[in-house]
């Protein structure tokens, strides 16, 4: 049974919330009773996880392209004509192009950062002006959350662009949370390491290359999206009433390791 955060009558957004992290933040947050709106570009997917999610509380889908300002402010005038205002933002959209430094071509780089560090500004800065036009009319401060990566304090070669949008997202979020604070918004990312998703599943698709994930990771295990949305919730709670400008680095331990641990063999 999870702890409950107290969360239920609070609303939110997720975007990127089809499939993977962005889900299963959602899925927490409906279990604790918010009502919740999943953003998405991969409609199917969006429609297949609101049928589910409504069985358990309420969500709704809406179709946004993160790095399009006139989508955003359709996914602005949605949510709150569905559920009146919002209380959370978890922006989690994001994009992966790899290739190694020297073969990135701009339109990719551009793609990635527009999706992944200005989709964050605009999405964060859309909700941030609700959430302070409902402070000076008498209502509790919101909470943003955004994701960033341990890809914002480490490096692969061959994720440039992913790399550099996960950096500018955690000095965003550190801008944000200080230009916020006035206002009691607080602002925090989560820094996930190898979590299984729809990603890390193409990548773990044999014993060798597990063994290469786990040999980084002190826990010896592979986190789930689940665990991400346990923090999530933490920090959409008022449990978490004195943290802002914060990365709370859910990685197994790998952030701290200056070598490779050994992995013992399944066979």
């Amino acid at each position: 049974m999870a702890v409950s955060f107290a969360l239920d009558r609070k609303t939110a957004i997720v975007t990127g919330a089809a499939q993977g992290i962005g889900l299963a933040v959602a899925e927490r947050f409906v279990e604790e009773g918010m009502k919740v709106v999943l953003a998405d570009i991969e409609d199917a997917k969006g429609q297949e996880a609101v049928e589910r999610l409504s069985r358990l509380g309420e969500a709704t889908y809406v179709h946004c392209d993160v790095a399009d300002r006139l989508d955003v402010r359709n996914l602005m005038a949605k949510s709150i004509e569905a559920y009146g205002h919002i209380d959370v933002l978890v922006a989690n959209a994001g994009i992966v192009h790899t290739a190694d430094f020297l073969d990135v071509d701009e339109a990719d780089f551009d793609r990635v950062i527009g999706v992944n560090l200005k989709g964050v500004f605009l999405t964060c800065q859309a909700v941030a002006k609700h959430m302070v036009e409902r402070v000076y009319e008498g209502e509790k401060p919101g909470t943003i959350i955004t994701m960033s990566s341990i890809n914002a304090e480490v490096s692969i070669a061959n994720q440039v662009p992913y790399s550099a949008s996960k950096g500018g997202v955690r000095q965003l979020t550190k801008v944000m949370a200080q230009s916020l604070a006035a206002h009691g918004i607080r602002v925090n990312a989560i820094g996930p390491g190898s979590i299984m998703t729809e990603l890390m599943e193409a990548v773990v698709t044999d014993d060798e290359a597990r063994a290469k994930v786990l040999s980084r990771t002190p826990m010896g295990r592979i986190g789930e999206a689940a665990e991400i949305g346990s923090i999530a919730a933490f920090l959409a709670s008022d449990q978490a009433s004195y943290i802002t400008g914060q990365t709370i680095y859910a990685d197994g331990g790998r952030l701290g390791l200056n070598y490779t641990v050994p992995v013992p063999s399944e066979s």
